[in-house]
């Protein structure tokens, strides 16, 4: 059973609900860090180990930076991913650039920062060489197609856009090697928010062999095999969190087996885990405004779908909390709604929750748990809405915005109304 922790109390909850008002994004700072260093910890059990946090998860520099100092790199999509792993002082080798029908001035940015380009189809690196010139190190993104199945939230490999096939994945090394390339690395990305430690296993399993068949076809040895992201956290309460031990163990022992008698134990083991590093120490906190009741009973909060999606776009289950009234019995079934114009506009269908008081200034607290990854970062603007802002909690107990509230006029300065 996965524990449903909140940090702030009820009373801490309030204050900070005047000081800044609902709704906001919260983020346990020294949870975080904790949550990093048991990753750290586990996986030192290879060669060379780095995680390559995925900005697209939380696409703050304040996290970044705090991250950096953990020791993470950054795994970054876009010109300005780039720019945000710029501004949080990471560059080189620390940022990975995986990119899909890239344009040439995101190559250029990222050939800039010195990160590790990905590539994520064959033509690539001919439009890399022309647009940005090959560096001395590249990684090809390898999709495994019917070898490897998906899972709900990213699909099945065959029917991805991304990505190069086993063969010209080996086509593709060879040419970056007559080409000049020296240094290469290899990675896939195969599934998102996966709890089966045997599935990440068997990602391990399908790079590592491959690896060695590269080295046989091509006489590359990979500098490192980036497994990807994927690594999923327990949303619902009857969830188990994965075992970072158990699954480091099950990788090295594949290591073990497949690498290092093909002469590549020196082969480092990179990740790109954003969710699992943050998603279980963010929560949105919404104040519950309007009770409906037609043919279902109905909570309005003043935050919507355009502060956190996931419900809407997956059907994705975020645990719900009422502030003060964890351990009260459920007054009935409820549909959590926001006020966008959408009947998506849902973060709970049919909850079992405590009777809870609405009022726009003294209604109850909702704690929606696990949003630190994913959530504010895919906000938007439909309706007008303003995306809400972000507060850190510092391990000394003080909360901190590192994001404001959007206001109008931010919405309103890409117009040009002359």
């Amino acid at each position: 059973m996965a524990d449903k922790y909140f940090p702030l109390s009820k009373e801490a909850l309030e204050e900070a609900a005047r000081r800044f008002s609902t709704p906001f994004y919260i983020y346990d700072e020294k949870a975080v860090r904790e949550n990093a260093r048991r990753i750290n910890a586990a996986f030192g059990v290879f060669p060379a180990y780095l995680n390559y946090f995925a900005v697209k998860a939380m696409p703050n520099p304040v996290m970044l930076r705090l991250l950096r100092e953990e020791g993470f790199g950054a795994d970054c999509s876009s010109l300005t991913e780039l720019l945000l792993a710029e501004m949080s002082g990471l560059g080189g080798e620390s940022v990975m650039f995986t990119s899909n029908e890239t344009p040439s001035a995101e190559y250029l940015k990222a050939r800039e920062l010195g990160a590790i380009i990905n590539l994520d189809d064959f033509t690539h690196i001919e439009f890399v060489e022309k647009t940005a010139g090959l560096p001395e190190m590249l990684s090809i993104r390898y999709n495994p197609g019917p070898l490897k199945l998906g899972n709900a939230i990213i699909g099945n490999p065959v029917e991805a856009k991304y990505g190069f096939t086993r063969e010209q994945t080996l086509e593709g090394f060879a040419l970056l090697k007559k080409k000049g390339v020296r240094r290469f690395a290899l990675h896939t990305m195969v599934a998102s928010n996966e709890l089966n430690v045997s599935y990440h296993v068997e990602t391990g399993r399908l790079l590592f062999d491959l690896a060695v068949e590269i080295r046989r076809k091509t006489g590359i040895s990979l500098e490192f095999v980036n497994l990807g992201g994927g690594a999923g956290i327990p949303y619902r309460p009857e969830d188990t969190a994965l075992d970072y031990g158990e699954l480091a163990a099950g990788l090295k022992e594949a290591f073990d087996r497949i690498m290092v008698p093909a002469g590549l134990e020196r082969t480092g083991v990179r990740t790109e885990w954003g969710r699992a590093v943050t998603g279980p120490y963010g929560w949105l906190v919404t104040r519950a405004i309007h009770r409906k009741d037609i043919y279902r009973s109905y909570i309005g909060v003043d935050a919507s779908m355009a502060d956190l999606i996931r419900p809407a776009m997956y059907g994705a289950y975020h645990h719900i909390s009422v502030a003060g009234k964890e351990d009260a019995p459920a007054a009935g079934l409820f549909d959590v709604v926001g006020s966008l114009c959408e009947n998506c506009d849902k973060f709970a269908v049919q909850r079992p929750l405590p009777a809870i008081e609405t009022d726009e200034t003294s209604g109850d607290l909702l704690v929606i748990h696990d949003a630190g990854a994913h959530g504010r970062a895919m906000g938007f603007n439909y309706n007008g809405k303003l995306r809400c802002g972000e507060l850190l909690l510092r391990p000394d107990g003080s909360l901190v915005r590192i994001r404001r509230r959007e206001t109008p006029e931010d919405l309103f300065a890409t117009l040009c109304c002359q």
